[in-house]
């Protein structure tokens, strides 16, 4: 009787001791940050299953709408990573990869599937052309930044989720329009390749981060979050999608003209400060 009892006394205190072992803290919040990534290419997969055959109008919207939420997910991710501290050269890195699948691979084959596919192999080509710029912007993003000491107020380029969502609500406004047109395969191949040429231009798009949170631009963010809210009741929640991201684009563009204009009537000394305070990307968030 007395080994069985021995044995007995050996497994409890066995049990203890795993009981007792430290739970790391450390390790479980860098694993939160990461998984909000994943989640990002989930949806990008997820987009991409959902056109592989011949897709209806449903199938796109559904990908269109994963779309969306891969971006989400891309902007949850860095901001759980400053909450919990836990940036990371590796969360940069994964980050890097999960916006080429679901910002670029998948935006390319939706399209493809889309308004493309007419086109034979010129549309595969355009297709190549959008997930290749993609990649040289998420490459040089990750460059530059990493030559940079502090963040800039700028992007250099249209970043890739937001050439991503210039294209999904196009295709999500069109399978929502009543009577919708046929697609211009014109149309749509001109506006992948601009917004491929967009990602990898030197065109500067303010990120305001470095917006203060006065009176006046509290006021600003509510009425423009009114408008977003009317005319998604009004119209359709693609169109808010399509005025956002096509007003962004536009704004860098036109911003970009004044700047030119700027720089041949005052000559290059005058706009050394704002130079200066203008760095071709900004920093990226570690997640």
């Amino acid at each position: 009787m007395t080994e069985p009892q021995e044995d007995s006394a050996d497994l409890g205190r066995k049990k203890r001791r795993r009981l007792n072992l430290p739970f790391d803290l450390g390790k479980a919040m860098f694993v939160l940050p990461n998984l909000f990534t994943l989640s990002s290419v989930f949806c990008g997969i997820y987009a991409i299953i959902q056109v592989s055959n011949i897709p209806t109008p449903e199938d796109l919207s559904r990908a269109c709408l994963a779309v969306f939420f891969a971006a989400f997910f891309d902007m949850a991710d860095g901001r759980v990573a400053r909450l919990t501290k836990t940036q990371s050269e590796f969360g940069v890195q994964l980050d890097s990869l999960a916006d080429a699948v679901s910002f670029g691979v998948a935006p390319a084959i939706i399209v493809y599937k889309w308004g493309l596919t007419p086109l034979g192999l010129a549309g595969l080509v355009i297709a190549f052309i959008y997930v290749g710029c993609g990649l040289i912007r998420l490459a040089r993003f990750n460059v530059l930044a990493a030559r940079e000491d502090s963040p800039s107020d700028f992007f250099l380029g249209v970043p890739i989720p937001l050439a991503a969502g210039m294209l999904m609500s196009v295709v999500m406004f069109h399978q929502h329009t009543i009577a919708a047109p046929a697609v211009k395969i014109f149309n749509v191949a001109f506006l992948t390749v601009a917004m491929s040429l967009l990602m990898v231009s030197n065109v500067r798009y303010r990120n305001f981060k470095n917006v203060k949170s006065s009176p006046g631009t509290l006021a600003l963010l509510g009425t423009l979050l009114l408008a977003f809210v009317g005319l998604a009741l009004v119209m359709h929640a693609s169109f808010s999608f399509l005025v956002y991201f096509s007003g962004y684009i536009i704004m860098g563009l036109l911003e970009q003209i004044i700047r030119f204009k700027r720089k041949l009537f005052a000559g290059p000394e005058a706009l050394k400060t704002e130079d200066d305070n203008s760095e071709p990307d900004d920093q990226p968030v570690a997640s």
